[in-house]
């Protein structure tokens, strides 16, 4: 394993809630979109049509190119009873099958501009590689879990099952998936992709998880996670009971982790002290004092918390002989700069098990 980094205290589920319900956000500065070139021109009415609908009769209902290099897709959720949008770049051979990279964004869903399309250069990364990625939207404070009630604010959550079970097969379909995936995420997603992976075995080949917490069931897991579903004002609850309720700990990844056993696992973050792309002139700063004092404090929190659960993680899957990458950065915050290197570096751990 690749290992560094350095240890922070924790502190109790009510006196975490009240840190964190404040701070928890998707991404704390954007990023200026890299220049991409103008996709290949797609036959969109002969997609649609190759789509062919999920077992429970969700489906394609719309296919549109957008101004970002991405298709959007309008995906219609049977589970959700709802269209959701799901942005897509197929790659770039289309004639010939690729695998999929699912990209999962924060805790924002995506909202506000906080998204891998609007923050990151994953457009130009990927260019050359013969993936295809997948951006899904929306699932605010969801933590893309099916939701034991539906929330009078948050609405139908039933991510879980659109995730693995809806969504694959019509991407696979219209795109000629060659029926390997990997997942990454972000914040509040890097928690959902071991769910994910632990709810659909052999679904995903690789799961990377930037500045995640993956322990949902302990008293700094549980307050994390309040936190995240308070902010955008759903109620705990209705994801997985009361606090008490075993459901917390059946959806613990952390207490399941003999089950990742080969997959392969990529971890980052930072320790919340700053780092290179913490100034004035870093990305999504652009000389503004206000939105760096942000991401040095909140992101600097929240960045040390996340460094906790990566290295109590790093021992968990030592003690289990699960082999993983581990990149504990020395500094960096809470924010998109780090996570477009971390899905940079993370792309070396995902393409052999994609290929093989």
């Amino acid at each position: 394993m690749r290992s560094r980094g350095r240890r922070s205290t924790g502190r109790t589920r009510a006196g975490l809630r009240l840190l964190l319900a404040p701070l928890i956000v998707a991404g704390l500065a954007p990023l200026t979109p890299a220049a991409a070139d103008e996709p290949d021109p797609l036959d969109i009415p002969a997609l649609t049509a190759a789509a062919l609908p999920a077992p429970d009769g969700s489906r394609l209902v719309a296919a549109t190119e957008s101004a970002d290099g991405m298709l959007d897709l309008r995906v219609h959720s049977a589970a959700m009873t709802t269209d959701l949008t799901v942005k897509v770049r197929p790659a770039p051979d289309v004639s010939r099958p690729a695998p999929v990279l699912y990209l999962l964004n924060g805790a924002s869903g995506g909202a506000d501009s906080s998204s891998w399309t609007e923050q990151t250069d994953i457009t130009e990364f990927f260019r050359d590689k013969q993936v295809t990625l997948v951006v899904p939207m929306g699932g605010n404070g969801s933590y893309f879990a099916d939701w034991r009630s539906d929330d009078p604010v948050l609405g139908r959550q039933r991510w879980t099952t659109f995730l693995t079970g809806e969504l694959p097969p019509i991407i696979d379909s219209a795109f000629r998936g060659s029926g390997a995936n990997a997942v990454a995420g972000i914040s509040m997603a890097g928690t959902s992709v071991f769910q994910l992976a632990l709810a659909a075995p052999g679904l995903y080949r690789a799961v990377g998880s930037y500045s995640g917490c993956v322990q949902t069931s302990d008293l700094q897991g549980q307050a994390f996670v309040d936190a995240v579903v308070l902010r955008w004002r759903g109620n705990p609850a209705n994801l997985w009971g009361p606090p008490n309720d075993p459901t917390w700990a059946a959806n613990d990844p952390f207490l399941h982790a003999e089950r990742l056993r080969g997959t392969a696992i990529y971890v980052s973050t930072g320790t919340g002290f700053p780092g290179p792309l913490d100034t004035l002139d870093g990305p999504g700063i652009h000389g503004s004092s206000g939105k760096l004092i942000g991401q040095l404090v909140s992101g600097g929190v929240l960045e040390a918390i996340t460094n906790r659960c990566a290295l109590t993680l790093r021992d968990r899957l030592g003690g289990l002989g699960i082999a993983a990458t581990f990149n504990l950065r020395p500094v960096g915050t809470h924010s998109w700069g780090y996570w477009q290197s971390d899905l940079h570096d993370s792309w070396s751990v995902f393409e052999p098990a994609l290929e093989s």
